[in-house]
């Protein structure tokens, strides 16, 4: 057995600025823009490597074998939504229905700033509450790039718009792995960031116009904007806490579409927005070729229906693939676990971290029916064969996504390499305890915690796994509600969903804008950080002004 070391270099602070040099090599050289994304990700993974080997004394077979686990993870489940995310899309288009699509689309409303709000937050949300996991990027990036947006702002109004949501993506994913490391009711959990999100999901749709649009932009479709957003934000805080947290986004989503759907057809703006890219500098629109006019003919009913039956068999198939009673049977018959050799619960996650010693699971679990990939896979063959497009025709177009995604597959894999190797490292829980010291400002910076678990691991769930119970540790030491902080590293976690570099890479491949992983990571980085620290600030509101709001729920 290793265990665990949080204080390697028997300074807190030297041993952060240790732990913190994976993840800011990774970061920096995205963002410098002068090394692709794949190259940037290798070499993050060997420096990972170092520093969990020479700085962190974890053996070297252990580490380089938590690397591997972690390139395979990151194929399975992940790349696999992406590849075949895309596959759907590109079957869409060569079949036309994609055109028709966007004048499906272009009928509800030409105006750009309400195709984001239909699209990246409501359509994008039903997808994460369906199956999450990179999921909502791929599509709505590839959607809103096929209706005419820059690469840009397709992939960096995706990422931003993917936040509100994603606490309760999967079918509640997120809120059972916190619960299950902190031994809290996740009907508590799922309450409290009902508490908190539904503030966000006001403030979300109203960002996102104005990183696309301005302020002006913004201000002309304020009503639009509104109805968006609180016909989700009202839902979502009804539907935790008074029912399950398990439905919250499915049910926020539809009503949220809907709802728009219905004022548009008695508001329209003054003036159509019918530009397609960022405003103020957007380089990608140079990329972009001329774009055709869309044709405005009405679709008939016919057509209306051919254009939406792809994503409604996606639709029907997610939520049978995200349902619990559907995964438990998959995995019951179609499940190959490998333990890891030499690193399966030969790593003890140790005080202050765990309560006692706790070994970690290293165990490769390849569920291959109930992966969201699958389902995807599954929706886009029966899709296919729906719209008159036969096997070797599908086979070849296969062929041609794997070719279009397979950097990025190589990108998303390293990226889980260095998630999975700080994980059982031990790297990330040094990080966190840097954020528990904080004393009185805890609760701001405890949910700064959970941003940046997601931006370290791309995972909200992975995160609440990976800090849940820290937080729970710390607030009672501090005297804070343990249902407060534990839900703030989910909530707070949301904000670092745009950051991360796999989601990043999800919506370079998305959007065909392959090689601007660091324009786009520049592009919300900020985003990211003003609103992570704006839940901080509510949090912090919630523990010492507004105490009632957090407490327990009976």
């Amino acid at each position: 057995m290793w265990n665990q070391i949080y204080d390697p270099l028997h300074s807190p602070v030297l041993s952060t600025i240790a732990a913190a040099v994976p993840v800011v090599t990774l970061l920096v050289l995205i963002a410098s823009g002068r090394v692709q994304a794949h190259i940037a990700a290798i070499i993050a993974v060997i420096v990972t490597n170092l520093i969990t080997i020479f700085v962190f004394t974890m053996p070297a077979n252990m580490s380089i074998r938590a690397s591997v686990l972690g390139i395979v993870t990151g194929f399975f489940p992940i790349g696999w939504i992406v590849l075949n995310v895309i596959f759907l899309y590109q079957v869409t288009v060569s079949t036309g229905r994609f055109e028709l699509l966007k004048r499906a689309v272009g009928g509800v409303t030409e105006d750009r700033r309400l195709q984001l709000l239909l699209i990246a937050f409501s359509f994008g949300a039903f997808f994460e509450g369906a199956s999450g996991f990179g999921t909502p990027v791929a599509i709505t990036g590839a959607v809103l790039i096929g209706l005419g947006f820059s690469p840009l702002a397709a992939s960096g109004l995706s990422l931003i718009a993917n936040t509100a949501p994603v606490a309760y993506g999967a079918l509640g994913t997120p809120i059972q792995g916190l619960a299950s490391v902190t031994g809290l009711d996740p009907y508590l959990l799922g309450a409290m960031v009902g508490r908190q999100l539904p503030v966000f999901s006001l403030i979300v749709p109203f960002w996102v116009v104005w990183a696309f649009a301005g302020w002006k932009g913004m201000k002309d479709v304020w009503p639009a904007i509104l109805v968006t957003g609180v016909s989700f934000a009202v839902p979502q805080f009804v539907i935790s806490n008074f029912i399950n947290p398990w439905i919250v986004d499915i049910g926020a989503s539809l009503i949220s579409m809907g709802a728009l759907i219905l004022f548009l057809k008695v508001w329209q703006p003054k003036q159509l927005w019918l530009s397609p890219a960022l405003r103020g500098r957007d380089e990608s629109a140079a990329t972009m070729a001329a774009a055709k006019p869309l044709d405005k003919t009405p679709l008939t009913q016919s057509e209306m229906f051919s254009a939406l039956l792809p994503w409604i068999i996606v639709c029907i198939v997610m939520l049978i693939w995200g349902n619990g009673a559907f995964k438990t049977w998959a995995n019951s018959i179609f499940v190959w676990n490998y333990p890891v050799p030499e690193l399966h619960q030969m790593i003890n996650k140790v005080p202050p971290v765990a309560a006692k010693p706790t070994p970690e699971g290293a165990v490769f679990a390849f569920t291959y029916l109930s992966f969201t990939g699958t389902g995807m896979l599954i929706a886009a063959i029966i899709s296919g064969f729906l719209m008159g497009v036969g096997p070797g025709r599908l086979v070849t177009e296969y062929g041609r996504t794997i070719r279009l995604c397979a950097i990025s597959l190589i990108t998303i894999s390293a990226m889980l390499a260095i998630g999975t190797l700080t994980r059982l490292s031990g790297v990330d829980a040094t990080l966190g305890l840097a954020f528990a010291a904080t004393g009185v400002l805890y609760p701001f910076f405890g949910t700064l915690l959970g941003w940046l678990g997601v931006a370290l691991t791309g995972s909200d769930t992975a995160s609440n796994v990976l800090f849940g119970n820290l937080q729970r540790i710390t607030s009672e030491q501090l005297g804070l509600s343990p249902i407060l902080m534990s839900a703030a590293n989910s909530s707070g976690g949301v904000m670092g969903k745009m950051i991360d570099a796999q989601s990043i890479v999800v919506a370079s491949t998305a959007t065909n804008w392959y090689g601007h992983e660091g324009t786009i990571l520049r592009f919300v980085f900020w985003h990211s950080i003003v609103l992570a620290c704006l839940v901080g600030v509510l949090v912090t509101l919630q523990a010492y002004v507004w105490p009632f709001t957090a407490m327990v729920l009976k």
